[in-house]
């Protein structure tokens, strides 16, 4: 069984030594039983319901389907680089404002999934909200709320260049 020793795996901007990790295991296996990042879920391990979505060299993937010798030395982002601890971003804080977490197992790969997303259209239509988090199973909200909070943030991120454009 091939082994990776004294890697390095770049999480959240922290660069991380992975000590005799076998090359074979999933991203996500290592990001939370390795790194203690417990943020992204593992549920389907088939990258089939986007609960441990991550950002990988800018590119939003599942952790389950990545192998971990993989991403070394690529640029990793989880649920926890959204904001600094302690600190909701405007999508985290619209989720709440939107009553959009209910068992709360979906929703850093949907947080991740959302965040990417408006990076690209900050003006979304509730169809292409739709489309964009079709790769997230909730199975408690029906994603009404969901596609509210995505509204909301959108909004608020609006608000937030128009204040921002403003006082230049």
């Amino acid at each position: 069984m091939a082994k990776v020793t004294q890697d390095h795996l770049n999480v959240n901007g922290t660069k991380f030594t992975i000590d005799d990790s076998w090359l074979g295991e999933s991203l996500l296996y290592t990001l939370r039983e390795r790194l203690g990042l417990y943020g992204s879920k593992n549920a389907c391990e088939q990258g089939e319901c986007g609960s441990c979505s991550i950002m990988l060299d800018e590119t939003l993937v599942c952790a389950c389907l990545v192998l971990t010798g993989s991403a070394i030395g690529r640029d990793i982002k989880t649920i926890e680089s959204l904001a600094p601890e302690g600190s909701l971003s405007v999508i985290q804080q619209a989720f709440v404002d939107a009553g959009a977490i209910q068992c709360g197992f979906c929703t850093p790969g949907l947080l991740v999934t959302i965040e990417d997303f408006l990076d690209d259209n900050a003006e979304p239509t509730e169809l292409e909200i739709r489309e964009a988090i079709s790769g997230n199973l909730c199975r408690c909200t029906g994603y009404g709320r969901i596609v509210e909070a995505v509204r909301i943030a959108s909004k608020a991120s609006t608000d937030m260049e128009g204040a921002a454009d403003d006082g230049n």
